[in-house]
Formats: structure tokens, C-alpha cells, sequence
């Protein structure tokens, strides 16, 4: 894998992993991409793309999507997107694990703000939340979910806590 190939994927899976959910010994593991196809340029400003079964682990972070473009301007990681059937799955420092499902996920690096769409579903042992789709600020810790303008409804379940 080309140095430049593998900062950008790095710089995506740990941005995903440095989220809320991540375990925090996740970061110092080893990162696996594998695709059935990748497509990157070289330079300073360029598009590395991958399709087909794309599998992205690192410690406890499992990623799966159908398809994925990661875009660098400057030398720096400033957008990633993965699109089919994206899942995610992550164990917190505890050990709880979380699950997400989407078509897409879409993480602006500037920003630091991922979006999920398309059926997205957010699964922890104490709850779930459920919406078209789930807006998430990583500097503030913000969440906001909604359907899509002119419809759509957001459900969220929270299970008391064992022992009452």
C-alpha cells in the first residue's frame, strides 16, 4: 500500500475511531484496509477511491461499506465518504460494545462533523436510536438526528439500568 494511500485511510479510520465510541487502546493497534479495488493519486491534492467489500479494522473497530472516496487537499485528509451499507462496530473503554448501520457516512475532517444517512441505526446495550439520519460534532460531543426535510420521524429507546 502507497504511504500516501495508507495516511489517508489511517487518518479516516482513526478520525471514525477517535469518536465518542472509541476504545481508547484502539488507536495504538494496527490498521487493516482491504478492498476488492483501490484507485489513488499522488500529490499534495488528490482522490483515493475503493470499492467492493471494504473491510477497515484497527483494535476493536470493525468498518464495512460497498464503497469509499477519501479526499486530501494540501497534503492533509480534509473528507471521507463511505456509501453501501456501511456498519461500523466498536467496544467503548469498558467493554460495551456499540454498533452503527447506514447507507453512508460522510466525515469532514475540517470540521470534524460525520453525518450518517439512509436508514441509520445506532445500537448500545442501554439503547438504540433510529432516524434518517444522525449528525454527529466531534469537538462538542453535539448529536442532532432528524428525517429528511418534509418527513421522516427519529425513534430513541433507553433501557433502565441493571439493578434498578
Amino acid at each position: 500500500m502507497s504511504p500516501i494511500r495508507k495516511t489517508l485511510l489511517t487518518a479516516f479510520a482513526l478520525a471514525m475511531a477517535g469518536s465518542a465510541w472509541a476504545r481508547s487502546s484502539d488507536r495504538n493497534q494496527a490498521m487493516t484496509i482491504d478492498s476488492n479495488w483501490q484507485s489513488c493519486g499522488l500529490g499534495e491534492n488528490m482522490s483515493c477511491e475503493l470499492r467492493g467489500n471494504i473491510v477497515i479494522n484497527q483494535g476493536t473497530l470493525r468498518i464495512n461499506a460497498a464503497q469509499g472516496t477519501i479526499n486530501q487537499a494540501n497534503g492533509r485528509p480534509n473528507r471521507a465518504r463511505l456509501t453501501g451499507g456501511v456498519t461500523m462496530r466498536q467496544e467503548l473503554d469498558d467493554g460495551t460494545p456499540i454498533n452503527t448501520r447506514s447507507g453512508s457516512v460522510d466525515y469532514d475532517f475540517n470540521t470534524e462533523i460525520i453525518i450518517l444517512t439512509g436508514n441509520v441505526e445506532i445500537t448500545q446495550p442501554r439503547g438504540n436510536l433510529r432516524g434518517e439520519r444522525v449528525v454527529y460534532n466531534m469537538k462538542t460531543g453535539q448529536v442532532q438526528s432528524g428525517g429528511q426535510e418534509g418527513g421522516g420521524r427519529v425513534r430513541m429507546t433507553i433501557q433502565p439500568k441493571a439493578g434498578g
